[in-house]
């Protein structure tokens, strides 16, 4: 305690107040957006919101402090689209809930048994990013629709999304969404929002295979593709080694565990972790696990106590107009993983097949599109390999 004290600093004690800010509010619409989407009833989403705040924010701030290093920990934003785009299972929310402790194990289990990681990381990057692009892509067509539907709401909240982009992209998507629930005030639909705490509720989970495969398993390749593994990267960019197994047994355990309160998986953070691990958190990089430490008690502290009035107030408002924010959230997600998809010849048709299997919302035997993508997508590479390698060859011997 006495090194953490002597470690603060006005700086890393600010951007960590930062990163809990922007990276909650960029994203928060699409979390409760998923939730909803597989069966979610408000009381369940402020429950479940409150307990991924609480299980991040410490996670986060737990692993920071016993590894001094800028370990953030977030929600899965790329997971949350995934569920977005889904229909309820048949068994409610329930079985989504079994599909998150299913998700969770899976993670521990990476985390124990090293080939299962190593597994996820041989599916070429093309095919992955693919696959994220087709679950990103439907909610990225929202704002287009928003202002077809409703303009005097939709047009300013996407001018306040490029505006502020222009000058500070970070806060483009949290002024997106400010401005949507601004408009949703102005149009009367606040007037009867709750200013309460949240209560968590206790779900009892059930196990489909179905489920477990349509988003268990998808979530699972989501969450560690796009978000441990660049997680781990970008820590690395900035001289932080940090041990999988460790990283992966907590945040896959304690997701398993908070999955009965409702939430969603859990995960290491990739785009707020550059905030905490940059320069800009301290000149001093062994100073900057200071600020993941705030932002994670920050997370746990205020922002868990807020889950009941944010709950109220993205489900009482226009669907379309919150799926508009989000998808503003998720635009340049989506343009980083359709660029990684296409970009290596070799693999672009395998990436196309997956992205427009996935894109598509094509389900088959109760399965949904994000699993026959990927299937998809690594059908096509396996057929095409062996002549990707023959052109290959007759090009160097020609030369």
């Amino acid at each position: 305690m006495r090194s953490f004290l002597a470690d603060l600093s006005g700086q890393s004690v600010g951007m960590g107040v930062l990163t809990a800010v922007v990276g909650y509010t960029s994203s928060v619409a699409v979390v409760i957006n998923g939730m909803s989407a597989v069966g979610a009833s408000p009381g369940q989403i402020a429950s479940g919101l409150a307990a991924l705040c609480v299980t991040m924010g410490l996670c986060g701030a737990g692993l920071s402090l016993a590894t001094r290093m800028p370990v953030s920990t977030a929600w899965s934003t790329p997971g949350m689209a995934l569920l977005a785009g889904l229909a309820a299972p048949a068994g409610g929310y329930p079985a989504a809930v079994g599909a998150f402790l299913f998700t969770g194990v899976l993670i521990m289990v990476a985390g124990l048994w090293s080939p299962l990681g190593k597994l996820i990381t041989r599916i070429p990057r093309p095919i992955a990013g693919a696959m994220l692009a087709g679950i990103l892509f439907k909610l990225c067509l929202a704002p287009v629709i928003a202002i077809g539907q409703v303009p005097k709401f939709a047009i300013p909240v996407v001018l306040t999304w490029l505006v502020v982009g222009r000058f500070y992209r970070l806060w483009a998507a949290p002024a997106a969404l400010a401005v949507a629930l601004g408009a949703m005030a102005f149009d009367g639909q606040a007037s009867s929002l709750p200013l309460a705490l949240p209560s968590l509720e206790f779900v009892t989970p059930s196990f489909d295979w179905q489920t477990l495969i349509s988003i268990g398993l998808p979530l699972f390749i989501v969450t560690m593709a796009s978000q441990n593994i660049p997680g781990l990267t970008v820590l690395a960019a900035y001289g932080y080694q940090v041990s999988t197994r460790p990283a992966f047994l907590v945040t896959g355990g304690v997701s398993a565990l908070s999955s009965l309160l409702g939430a969603p998986t859990i995960n290491l953070a990739a785009i707020t972790a550059a905030l905490c691990a940059g320069p800009d958190a301290h000149i001093r990089p062994e100073r900057r696990y200071i600020a993941a430490v705030v932002a994670g008690l920050f997370y746990a502290a205020i922002f868990s106590l807020l889950s009941a009035i944010a709950a109220g107030l993205v489900t009482a408002s226009s669907p379309i107009l919150i799926e508009a924010a989000a998808g503003l959230a998720l635009v340049s997600a989506f343009g980083a993983s359709l660029l990684g998809a296409v970009q290596e010849e070799s693999q672009r048709l395998p990436a196309l097949a997956t992205f427009l299997v996935t894109a598509s919302g094509f389900s088959l035997y109760g399965i949904g599109a994000a699993f026959w993508g990927l299937c998809a997508g690594l059908v096509v590479h396996m057929l095409y390999s062996g002549a990707n390698r023959g052109t290959t060859k007759a090009k160097k011997s020609a030369t």
